[in-house]
């Protein structure tokens, strides 16, 4: 007890020495007075909206078409963890499909004893859950194989956001349906034109997987699966399949157009890289980042965000000098298994320029590499899975540009 009431202390003296700077430069502002009331605010809406002085938007990629393509969460401009449902990032194969939670059905077939089809009343008749967790396209951060990479946090890492997912656990199904003892894997199938599909481990459906109807203690919005989409906590974003209407039990993997075609990587020694499921660590400072300013030499707050599809974060160092030294910093709790963890560090600028970056280690002692360091095990051919430490330089202007 000792210990941490004296860590909390220096924690506090030291907030308190760079606020008290940042405070000595502030000017004195003039009275208030009370001049009563002017004139009456706006109605009540049925439905909450922001203020129209706030502007963060997602940033869109169409390919081929309107339907096909993805947009991406400006991390920089969210505060702890949560992302907003309407900013939560998007990647659709085909489009979003218009579906009737009255008539959407779920079929959980294959390798069991009893094949059961589920009506949306039906899940949500079943004991529910509540779990925050991330969702990140495998592809998030794929222009950070180049030497410099995107120059925001929103184009270099937009593809991927937090939410609390309501719904029912998977493993709740499949014991209804009763698996047979040789079954090894589930084939989840959505609802889209394209009818995306993804090969699963039963293992993992029967830990941690969630047939989520809820975000952010709401319906979950049309692009992002309603009314119902599966959650596998901690692997890469397409294996959370969209309008989830199928779920089918083998004894093997099924190597579907969507884990062939896409999502494999070709290794230096020409092997493919498949079913790379989980996310490593990873981490971002969000303030300041590229395409922000500081306005000038004093104190500020250094804050970002990590997370690992392995579990806990459980360190963020920080370097502002090109990675020669490298300090703590203070983790946001509550921690929660594969999800976002914010992180903050107070930080005196003298004007010069500066270097910063982010590493991030998880509970399995896994932590951040380097491009250098990834090249180096994976070759130059990849262009999914890259957790990269992002550099930001700071000019003596103040300006913040991607390194």
């Amino acid at each position: 007890m000792i210990e941490k009431l004296s860590t909390s202390r220096r924690r506090f003296l030291g907030w308190g020495a760079v606020l008290g700077a940042s405070l000595t430069s502030c000017s004195e502002s003039g009275e208030m007075t009370d001049e009563g009331p002017s004139a009456l605010g706006g109605p009540i809406r049925k439905y909450g909206e922001r203020s129209p002085h706030e502007q963060a938007v997602r940033g869109t990629r169409m390919l081929r078409n309107p339907e096909v393509g993805s947009s991406r969460t400006p991390l920089e401009d969210t505060y702890g963890i949560i992302t907003p449902s309407s900013l939560h990032f998007e990647r659709h194969h085909s489009g979003v499909p218009n579906i009737d939670p009255a008539e959407h059905r779920v079929l959980v077939h294959g390798m069991v004893d009893k094949p059961l089809v589920f009506t949306m009343d039906e899940l949500k008749s079943l004991p529910s859950v509540s779990k925050v967790y991330f969702v990140e396209c495998s592809g998030n951060s794929g222009g950070e194989w180049s030497e410099n990479g995107g120059p925001t946090v929103s184009t270099a890492f937009g593809l991927a956001s937090c939410s609390e997912w309501t719904g029912v656990p998977l493993r709740a199904l499949l014991e209804m349906v009763g698996v047979q003892s040789d079954a090894s894997w589930i084939l989840a199938e959505g609802d889209d034109p394209c009818h995306m599909q993804r090969s699963l481990p039963l293992a993992k459906a029967l830990d941690d997987c969630l047939l989520a109807y809820g975000q952010n203690g709401e319906a979950i919005r049309p692009e992002q699966g309603y009314p119902l989409r599966l959650i596998a906590p901690g692997y890469e974003g397409n294996t959370c399949v969209k309008w989830l209407r199928r779920i089918k039990v083998s004894d093997g993997p099924f190597h579907v157009k969507d884990e062939t075609s896409k999502y494999s990587e070709l290794m230096p020694d020409g092997k493919a890289w498949q079913f790379t499921l989980e996310m490593d660590a990873k981490s971002v400072i969000t303030s300041p980042s590229g395409g922000q300013s500081i306005a000038g030499p004093g104190a500020r707050e250094i804050s970002g965000l990590a997370w690992s599809g392995r579990g806990l974060i459980e360190r963020v160092e920080i370097s502002a000098d090109g990675g020669e030294t490298w300090r703590d910093a203070q983790l946001q709790e509550p921690r929660h298994p594969m999800a976002f963890t914010r992180f903050r560090l107070p930080w005196e600028w003298d004007g010069a320029p500066a270097t910063l970056q982010s590493r991030a280690t998880d509970e399995t002692g896994y932590v951040q590499p380097t491009r250098e360091r990834l090249i180096e095990e994976r070759g130059r051919n990849s262009s999914y899975h890259n957790n990269r430490i992002k550099v930001w330089h700071i000019a003596a202007d103040g300006g913040v540009t991607n390194g």
